[in-house]
């Protein structure tokens, strides 16, 4: 198994940051190639811009760690877990670190370049305007029921 990391800083508040994270439904509008999602409970399905859609399941939502994690379960990729962590800097920044753990190896490098360009768009979306509150274009609907855990990852 491979794992890579990607993290960045970003001027907002860990709470700010979080709000958009946290929510599995807004995946789409700071990952750039993602076209839409669907959220049904813990499972999330993302689809390309090419329209392949790519089932995932929802392992952590965790408010207090400000952590997210999810598997693609797409028979291609053997193993994976994707883990975003929010963390609160103490000049009142935020570091958010992407780490990706994938077999086989060469997928977590494709993964892993692809959530680079996930977290510059992310901050060039928070940073833009830092004085509004985040808001977020999805419709309200029911909340995935992923329940926090103590399930291993990289930190």
């Amino acid at each position: 198994m491979a794992t890579v990391r990607r993290q960045t800083t970003i001027h907002r508040s860990a709470d700010d940051v979080w709000a958009v994270i946290g929510d599995p439904r807004t995946i789409d509008s700071w990952f750039p190639g993602i076209a839409a999602c669907t959220v049904e409970g813990t499972t999330r399905v993302i689809t390309t811009v090419t329209g392949l859609p790519m089932p995932e399941e929802i392992v952590t939502i965790d408010p207090i760690q400000r952590r997210f994690q999810y598997r693609v379960t797409v028979p291609i990729i053997q193993n994976h877990l994707g883990t975003i962590d929010v963390f609160e800097l103490e000049d009142g920044n935020t570091l958010v670190s992407y780490a990706t753990d994938c077999d086989p190896p060469a997928m977590a490098l494709m993964i892993g370049g692809a959530t680079g360009a996930a977290l510059a768009e992310l901050r060039r979306q928070l940073e833009a305007d830092v004085t509004s509150p985040v808001e977020t274009s999805v419709e309200p609907s029911a909340e995935p029921s992923a329940e926090p855990s103590a399930e291993p990852g990289a930190v």
